[in-house]
């Protein structure tokens, strides 16, 4: 069905008696967004049209959501492999792609369990068919909002074991939770549910790097979002560690946390931050 032909597309539930899923076209959403940026084909025209907006005022766009990705499986495997987290809660998890989280922690501990959230209904779809885990470990998905974290933690208690360490990934996500509704608080709500020993990944784009051109990009995506975006300063997004340990390096641009030796990519200026924190 052609984008101008209607505004709303229909999923079928791929399993039981679950209500068809209801797309609105017409608005473009982030994880679709997000998705065209990374090359692929599951977006609209709403969609396209706010994610080139981007691009023209800020081309390091697409090397920068390729870098989210990268910090997101660099950051899973340093949780699983090296301090020994069996348990993420992923939220804001997009569309589907190659090495998302629960892949690439049960490559590394096969009994790894992870909870997928995320609130977009064709990421509904995709996660019901595609977000599959290994036999030893197990995979969830809830559809929820961030904010609604009372909603988040109660459904996921079903899947996770909150009197162990759990792995808070928030990847390109709090940006979506305007300061009208305390994204501080939010965070730290879900901190307060897990134990210590627990640690939080934040990915967050800011105003710092290329500011003029962010702000401009933003700006007239935002007119197209039904949840518009807030840009941060590094100062604003290190507020939502508080409480945890930052992990070397702390918080940087992402393609610098721990990055792979001798990327190329370390030498361009993304604007997004991101940092791993322990919860004490």
């Amino acid at each position: 069905m052609p984008d101008d032909e209607a505004r709303s597309w229909f999923l079928p539930a791929p399993v039981g008696d679950e209500p068809e899923v209801q797309v609105d076209t017409g608005v473009a959403h982030i994880a679709r967004i997000y998705n065209y940026w990374l090359g692929g084909k599951d977006n609209f025209a709403a969609d396209r049209e706010a994610a080139e907006l981007v691009i023209a005022n800020y081309p390091d766009i697409r090397p920068g959501v390729r870098a989210q990705r990268e910090f997101l499986v660099r950051t899973v495997t340093y949780l699983a492999a090296e301090v020994g987290i069996r348990q993420f809660l992923d939220i804001g998890t997009g569309l589907p792609s190659a090495n998302n989280t629960h892949e690439v922690a049960q490559r590394i501990a096969p009994d790894s369990r992870v909870v997928y959230v995320d609130n977009d209904p064709i990421v509904l779809a995709h996660a019901r068919a595609l977000l599959t885990g290994s036999a030893a470990g197990a995979t969830a998905y809830l559809d929820a909002d961030l904010r609604d974290t009372r909603e988040i933690l109660a459904e996921a208690a079903g899947t996770l074991d909150f009197s162990e360490p759990v792995g808070i990934m928030l990847i390109g996500v709090v940006q979506c939770v305007p300061d009208s509704d305390h994204p501080g608080a939010v965070v730290r709500r879900l901190l307060n549910a897990v134990p210590s020993g627990s640690y939080l990944v934040l990915a967050h784009p800011t105003s710092d790097v290329k500011p003029a051109q962010m702000a401009s990009g933003v700006s007239q995506m935002n007119a197209l979002l039904a949840q518009p975006l807030t840009l941060r300063t590094h100062a604003e997004i290190s507020r939502f560690f508080d409480g945890t340990d930052l992990v070397p390096p702390g918080l940087v641009q992402l393609h610098r946390w721990r990055p792979v030796p001798a990327d190329p990519a370390t030498e361009l200026e993304l604007a997004a931050y991101g940092g791993v924190g322990r919860k004490a």
